[in-house]
């Protein structure tokens, strides 16, 4: 019989590793709303743009800056998460259709597109 303690930590290591490492196909069956009906769908995973130097926002912070007078708006340095939502970015593969939309999944340390299965009871070969 084992204390109770060291039962929940071992699950909680168990959890921290299942939770963290993410491997996604590159393709999956799933619902087009153009089509009306699952297809394959290609996945990407979603970037951000560059910023535009010509929003608003950007050219007041531009205008702000300028001249003398340093530093006029708050720079933000107390970040808390450590990691961000991964965002899948899936595009039908129809020909006609190309119909693309985003599916955000959980948190994650590690995420990987299309690599490599794991199988149970493999001999790992370096």
């Amino acid at each position: 019989k084992s204390p109770r303690g060291v039962e929940s930590q071992t699950s909680y290591i168990f959890f921290y590793f299942a939770v963290f490492q993410v491997n996604v196909p590159k393709t999956r069956r799933t619902y087009c709303k153009k089509c009306k009906k699952h297809q394959p769908h290609k996945v990407t995973q979603y970037k951000k743009g560059k910023d535009s130097l010509y929003a608003q926002g950007k050219r007041r912070y531009d205008r702000k800056q300028s001249g003398y007078g340093g530093q006029t708006k708050p720079i933000f340095r107390k970040k808390a998460k450590t990691t961000k939502k991964i965002v899948l970015r899936l595009e039908c593969v129809e020909p006609n259709c190309r119909s693309k939309r985003m599916l955000a999944i959980k948190r994650c340390k590690h995420f990987e597109l299309g690599g490599d299965k794991k199988r149970k009871g493999q001999v790992i070969q370096f």
